[in-house]
């Protein structure tokens, strides 16, 4: 019997580890300077990844090494104050 409690209960994630992010920015921005500007001095691996059917948009996988939870949720939320889209 599956016991319903148990799917409300937040994932353990073990810190520090790398984690993705996807970003989504209008074609003409450059990700890189983007995020260059969050992460200030931190080390990262940015790669392109999609473009929308009319080329407004070009995703981006970002990958960073976070240190825990806070740090993690801060850097979505610098993310999303500078993108279209973050997942």
């Amino acid at each position: 019997m599956l016991n319903l409690n148990e799917l409300k209960q937040k994932p353990i994630i073990k810190y520090p580890l790398f984690w993705e992010y996807k970003i989504i920015l209008q074609k003409d921005e450059n990700a890189r300077i983007v995020v260059e500007k969050i992460l200030l001095q931190r080390e990262f691996k940015l790669s392109e990844s999609n473009s929308s059917k009319e080329g407004k948009y070009k995703s981006y996988l970002l990958k960073v090494l976070v240190n825990d939870e806070s740090d993690r949720l801060c850097i979505f939320e610098l993310l999303k104050k500078h993108s279209k889209f973050v997942l």
